[in-house]
C-alpha cells in the first residue's frame, strides 16, 4: 500500500513537474540585449519571451533560459536594443504604397527635374494613360523656375512633358496639386474664365490663375476634386498591391502598428477582407473618413469594430478636416499670413459640421479625429469639442478627442489640450522638414508663440502622439524621433536646433511613438510597452537610440520588426 502511494505521489509530482515545464515553454525568447520597456514598473529588461502572441515574460537572460525548450526559438539580439513596436500616430497606409506605385517626388528638387520624370512615363505610357504622383513641395527645391504666381510653378513645363497624357500631381501635403493642360481640358476648366475673380469659387478651395484668368494648373484644397473626379477609379489589384509595399514599408521601418488618417468605403471592405483572411502583417487603427456620411451612418447603426483579424483592424474613430496645409497657403489662421496679406487659408469643413459629428462620436461611441494646422483651425476644433464635453459630460469622461497635427496653436489655446484631454497627433518630421520655411509664413513671433510647441504642450498634461503624415513625409520613426530630441533639420542644422526649449527628452520622444500612441487608439492595455499580457510586438535596433550620441540616431538601421511574437522583417 505504501509502494503504491508512493508512486502515485511520485507519478504526480512528474506530471505537476512536467506541466510547469510546458507551461514555461516559450514559442520566442529574445534575449542578451537592452530592452526598453516603456514601463514604469520595470523600465529595462534583458530579455523576453513570448506565448501564443501574447508576452510571457519580462526580466533577465539568465530567468529567461527557463522558458527554452528544444521547439523555442530563440534571438540573440547580441546587445542590440529593443523598444515596443514602434506606433505610426497618423499616416495614410496606401498612400505609402500608391507613391511606390506612381511618381514619387519627396526627393525631387527643381521643378526641371519633375518634368523630367513626366516625360519618361509618358514616353513608357500610351496616349490618354493618367499620369500621376505625389510629393513635391517648391519650398523644398534648391531652385524655383522662371514663372511663379502665387508662391507656386505654372503648368506650361508638365503640359509640354507629357502632351497627350493627363497628369496629375499632388503637394506632398496632399492639400494641393498641379495639373497639365490635358487633365485641365478633360476636367472642364482649361477655358474657362470668370471676370474679376478665379474661377470655381470653391467652397473650402481655390482654382489659381494668372493676370489673365488662365488657370495656372494649381488646385488648391477642395478645387482638387474638380480633377480628381476623372480620374480613373483604383482597381482592387491596385489597392491589394499598395497595401503590399505599404505593409513591406512599415515593417522595414520598424513599424508594428498603424493609425490610418481618413479612409473610404471600399478602403474598408478591403481592410476588413484582409484582416479576415489573416493577410495584414501589420496593426490597423483605421479612422472612417468624415466626408462620407453615408459611411459614417452605417457605423453610427451598428458600432465600433474593435480587434478584427486578431487585433490587426479596428473602426472606432472618425477622420475630419478642418483646415488645410501651411505649405500650401491652406492652414486656416486668426491672422493673415506674413508672406501673403490678405490670405488666411481654408475652412474647408464648416465649423458647426465638425461640432455635430463631435456630438455623434460621442453619443455613439466613436473616437473624433479632426485634422486642424492653423491657429484658427485648432481654436474652432478646441470650441467644438468642449462644447460636446458640456453637452454629454457623462458619455465624454473617456472622449480622447484627437487633434491631428496640432501645428500652429495660438498661445491661448496650448492649455486647453491637456485641460479638456484632447490628444495632439503630431508630426515632429514636420518640424524638421517645414521649420526653415514655416517662419515666412508665420513670422517669427508666431512661430515661437505656437508653432511645433511640444513642450508647452507636454507642461500643459497633453498627451502626444506622433508620426510622420506618410507619404507627405518618408515613413521613417527615426527621423521623427530625431526631430523630437534634436529639434534640427534632418541635415543636422542649425547649430542648437529651433525653438530648443520645445524639445522631447528621448524618453518622452520614445513614448510619443509607443504607450502614447496606443493610448491614442484606446489600445494601451494591449500594447504599448513591454508587459506580460501585452501583444508580442517588438522593434530592434542596431544601436541604442537612448543613449548614442544625436547625430548617431539617422544612421541607426531597424535589424529586426516582430509583430505577434513573429519575425516579420529581418535586415540582411
Amino acid at each position: 500500500m505504501l509502494r503504491t502511494l508512493s508512486y502515485c505521489f511520485l507519478t504526480s509530482l512528474f506530471i505537476f513537474t512536467l506541466s510547469c515545464q510546458q507551461q514555461n515553454s516559450a514559442d520566442l525568447v529574445i534575449h542578451n540585449g537592452t530592452i526598453y520597456t516603456v514601463s514604469e514598473a520595470q523600465p529595462q529588461a534583458e530579455a523576453v519571451a513570448v506565448v501564443d502572441g501574447k508576452i510571457a515574460f519580462v526580466g533577465s537572460s539568465a530567468d529567461a533560459e527557463a522558458w527554452i525548450n528544444e521547439e523555442t526559438e530563440v534571438l540573440d539580439l547580441a546587445g542590440k536594443t529593443m523598444t515596443p513596436g514602434l506606433i505610426e500616430g497618423h499616416a495614410h497606409f496606401l498612400g505609402i504604397g500608391e507613391n511606390k506605385m506612381n511618381l514619387d517626388l519627396l526627393a525631387v528638387r527643381s521643378f526641371e527635374e519633375i518634368a523630367d520624370m513626366v516625360a519618361q512615363a509618358a514616353a513608357e505610357a500610351r496616349p490618354g494613360v493618367w499620369i500621376t504622383g505625389r510629393g513635391w513641395h517648391q519650398d523644398k527645391w534648391d531652385s524655383l523656375p522662371g514663372k511663379m504666381l502665387h508662391g507656386f510653378p505654372a503648368h506650361d513645363l508638365l503640359s509640354a512633358a507629357a502632351p497627350d497624357n493627363p497628369v496629375y500631381l499632388r503637394h506632398a501635403s496632399g492639400h494641393a496639386a498641379i495639373a497639365n493642360q490635358r487633365a485641365m481640358e478633360l476636367a472642364g476648366v482649361m477655358n474657362i474664365k470668370q471676370e474679376g475673380a478665379q474661377l470655381g469659387e470653391v467652397a473650402g478651395g481655390e482654382v489659381f490663375r494668372d493676370e489673365l484668368g488662365n488657370p495656372t494648373g494649381v488646385f488648391n484644397e477642395n478645387a482638387m476634386g474638380l480633377v480628381t473626379q476623372h480620374i480613373p477609379t483604383r482597381t482592387l489589384e491596385s489597392y491589394l498591391r499598395a497595401a503590399e509595399l505599404a505593409m513591406d514599408e512599415c515593417l522595414a521601418h520598424g513599424i508594428t502598428s498603424f493609425h490610418d488618417a481618413g479612409i473610404t468605403q471600399d478602403v474598408v471592405q478591403l481592410y476588413k477582407q484582409l484582416a479576415e483572411e489573416g493577410k495584414l502583417r501589420v496593426r490597423l487603427y483605421a479612422m472612417l473618413s468624415g466626408r462620407d456620411s453615408t459611411l459614417l451612418q452605417e457605423y453610427y447603426e451598428k458600432g465600433p469594430e474593435i480587434g478584427l483579424g486578431n487585433d490587426f483592424l479596428t473602426l472606432r474613430s472618425i477622420k475630419l478636416y478642418t483646415d488645410g496645409a501651411l505649405g500650401s497657403r491652406g492652414a486656416w489662421l486668426l491672422k493673415e499670413y506674413s508672406d501673403m496679406p490678405g490670405e488666411y487659408g481654408h475652412e474647408t469643413t464648416p465649423v458647426p459640421v465638425i461640432g455635430e459629428i463631435a456630438k455623434q462620436g460621442l453619443q455613439y461611441g466613436f473616437q473624433v479625429c479632426s485634422h486642424a494646422i492653423g491657429d484658427r483651425a485648432n481654436q474652432e476644433v478646441l470650441n467644438q469639442y468642449e462644447a460636446a464635453i458640456e453637452q454629454f459630460p457623462d458619455k465624454a469622461e473617456d472622449h480622447r478627442y484627437r487633434i491631428e497635427h496640432a501645428q500652429h496653436i495660438s498661445g491661448a489655446d496650448i492649455p486647453r489640450f491637456g485641460e479638456l484631454g484632447v490628444i495632439p497627433a503630431m508630426q515632429a518630421v514636420h518640424m524638421a522638414s517645414d521649420r526653415p520655411w514655416a517662419i515666412e509664413r508665420l513670422g517669427k513671433d508666431r512661430i515661437e508663440e505656437g508653432a511645433y510647441v511640444w513642450r508647452k504642450l507636454i507642461d500643459s498634461g497633453a498627451i502626444i502622439i506622433n508620426g510622420t503624415d506618410a507619404p507627405v513625409e518618408p515613413v521613417d520613426p527615426l527621423a521623427s524621433f530625431y526631430a523630437s530630441v534634436a529639434r534640427k533639420t534632418l541635415k543636422g542644422m542649425p547649430e542648437g536646433g529651433y525653438e530648443p526649449g520645445q524639445r522631447m527628452s528621448r524618453e518622452e520622444a520614445l513614448k510619443t511613438y509607443t504607450w502614447n500612441a496606443a493610448y491614442g487608439a484606446f489600445e494601451e492595455e494591449i500594447k504599448g510597452s513591454i508587459e506580460v499580457g501585452k501583444l508580442a510586438d517588438f522593434t530592434v535596433f542596431s544601436q541604442d537610440i537612448m543613449q548614442v550620441p544625436e547625430e548617431e540616431i539617422l544612421t541607426t538601421e531597424v535589424d529586426y520588426t516582430i509583430v505577434d511574437g513573429k519575425v516579420a522583417y529581418a535586415r540582411e
